[in-house]
């Protein structure tokens, strides 16, 4: 895998030649400026990029599933094998046998849709994690907390699911003034803001990490002082094995939003809290 950065777009908020100083990236580098308007307002990459992902998950999908055999070919085999890990392993396991391929296409839809977006960090020319951007993951986490709230007032009605996620079963007395507040804060509120800052942390630090590796070996490189030169061929070679352990990272990521996802609408079914 070359490790690919396409410098014009880095130079937004990472490296700027100013009397050849070096800037550090940071949150500015993930302010991209708008590739066209329409109507005086501004399409940017990461926009572009989300409309992208839902074209090739569609596609994928599509392709996967129309000439369908008792001997799977290999599309049709690897879309049956991440189908298969999302509805046994994240669906049934954390949901339960009797209500869990209500919400397979939900999770489904949502593993792709995250793992497709992390993705893009790690291939040339596109190269920008939509889920580092902050405002594409907070409806995410909002849809699934809807979901988990709206399947436990289904579950067991407004008041019951109130009682059954802020009172631990067998426990009474005056103990309930500090756990009920405490258990509504911690399994109502604070849900969707910890899917969020995990996932939107995680691909920020990720790809922001990689920028400085780019950025700091070719300022070094073009230095014009070898021992610098010789630092800035390592910061390459250390941004090549960040972006393996991004890879994984970016996978990891996709598989514990969709996995807490399901816990939640499982712990919502349960009988008891």
């Amino acid at each position: 895998m070359s490790f690919h950065v396409n410098l014009s777009e880095v130079t937004e908020g990472a490296i700027r030649a100013e009397g050849g100083e070096f800037h550090a990236p940071g949150p500015g580098s993930f302010e991209l400026p708008p590739v066209f308007e329409v109507a005086g307002f501004g399409v940017t990459k990461p926009m572009l990029l989300l409309v992208l992902s839902a074209a090739l998950i569609l596609a994928y999908t599509i392709a996967a599933s129309r000439k369908r055999a008792m001997v799977p070919g290999r599309l049709q085999y690897t879309g049956e094998a991440v189908y298969g890990f999302v509805r046994n392993t994240l669906a049934r396991d954390n949901i339960g046998s009797e209500h869990f391929m209500k919400f397979v296409p939900y999770l489904f839809s949502l593993f792709m849709f995250i793992l497709v977006n992390n993705y893009y960090g790690i291939f040339p020319l596109l190269q920008f994690p939509t889920m580092s951007r902050i405002g594409f993951v907070i409806p995410l986490a909002i849809i699934s907390w809807l979901i988990y709230v709206g399947t436990g007032i289904w579950k067991h009605g407004p008041l019951g699911y109130l009682k059954h996620a802020t009172m631990p079963a067998g426990v009474n007395g005056p103990i309930l003034l500090l756990l009920v507040p405490l258990e509504f804060f911690s399994n109502i509120l604070v849900r969707p803001v910890t899917l969020t800052l995990r996932l939107f942390g995680n691909m920020f630090a990720g790809h922001l990490l990689l920028i400085l590796f780019a950025t700091g070996g070719a300022a070094l490189l073009q230095s014009g002082n070898l021992l610098y030169a010789g630092v800035g061929v390592l910061s390459f070679v250390l941004g090549i094995g960040v972006s393996f352990l991004e890879m994984l990272v970016m996978f990891l990521q996709a598989y514990v939003f969709t996995l807490l996802s399901s816990m939640y609408i499982g712990e919502a079914l349960a009988d008891e809290h």
